[in-house]
């Protein structure tokens, strides 16, 4: 068994055909079927069902499958471990962020990271929360900045910062006169929301029953800025992040805060606890936090 036929299952599972499979991993159709059919000889036991049109696993190969993701993880954190002790500021970093912080904070932690780290290469994915952790736990990002808490014993939350949400409301609504607010003010009103899937859409739900808000079912945004324009265009009223304040509000639109009890999210920094990067990582997540501080501060003066 060689991690090259590993590598050619893995293609096979992916893509569930043998010449896209054989193509991912640059070699020719009769290579990858040659090598599978080896490893199956070697292992004993057939791994996938042959049909006309199709390609199937069998048991036992989904089950050699997730086994053999694990092993090439394993590789890839060999791999990365050699380089990064060799100089941990060279190389790449695969950092995943969700929709409602990326266009907010990248903007300003990105440069930093770029004059700290002036070798380091910075790919980013901006996906939602669960298609996140999906790609995290599978080692295809090394971490992700991500809502907390995070629940999973496999991977390392590090906190970064805790951002407060501002009611945003046309300038014409009633609650824009008001210089601020506490949660019970909201409990008359219909708030609009994101669509499934985003973290944001289950905080605002917490916000609405903490609050007796409702939410407006007629419309769900598929982005924040969706949300503000709509709140510009004297549609509704919304909840957003602290951050989105650090884009100026158009005329139309009035951010109010809450006193006493305000609703907030805290937004950590996660990767697998047995990552090569690890101590890297960390000296990542501490530079965004520091620049998380100072953006939230200046918001806040």
């Amino acid at each position: 068994m060689t991690l090259r036929e590993l590598e050619y299952l893995i293609a096979l599972a992916d893509h569930r055909h043998f010449g896209r499979a054989a193509e991912a991993c640059l070699v020719s159709q009769p290579t990858l079927s040659t090598q599978i059919r080896k490893l199956e000889e070697t292992l004993g036991a057939p791994l996938i069902e042959r049909t006309p049109r199709t390609v199937m696993l069998t048991p036992f190969g989904e089950d050699t499958v997730e086994r053999a993701r694990r092993i090439m993880r394993e590789v890839a954190e060999i791999r990365s471990s050699a380089l990064r002790s060799l100089n941990p500021e060279v190389g790449t970093l695969r950092l995943g962020i969700f929709p409602t912080l990326a266009p907010y904070f990248l903007p300003h932690a990105v440069p930093r990271i770029h004059r700290q780290f002036p070798r380091l290469e910075t790919l980013l994915i901006e996906e939602k929360s669960d298609a996140l952790l999906a790609r995290l736990r599978s080692g295809n990002l090394d971490a992700a900045i991500l809502a907390l808490p995070v629940n999973d014993d496999h991977l390392k939350a590090e906190f970064l910062f805790e951002e407060d949400f501002l009611l945003a409301v046309p300038a014409a609504h009633p609650l824009a006169r008001r210089q601020s607010l506490v949660l019970g003010d909201l409990n008359r009103y219909d708030l609009m929301l994101l669509e499934e899937g985003h973290c944001l859409r289950d905080q605002a739900l917490d916000v609405c029953r903490l609050s007796g808000a409702s939410e407006r079912t007629s419309f769900r945004a598929t982005s924040l800025e969706t949300l503000r324009q709509m709140v510009g265009a004297n549609v509704g009223i919304t909840l957003l992040p602290e951050l989105a304040a650090l884009h100026p509000a158009s005329g139309d639109i009035r951010l109010l805060r809450f006193e006493g009890i305000s609703p907030n999210r805290r937004i950590g920094m996660c990767w697998r606890t047995g990552s090569a990067m690890g101590a890297f990582l960390e000296t990542i997540a501490g530079l965004l936090r520091d620049v998380a501080q100072e953006l939230l501060a200046d918001i806040r003066r």
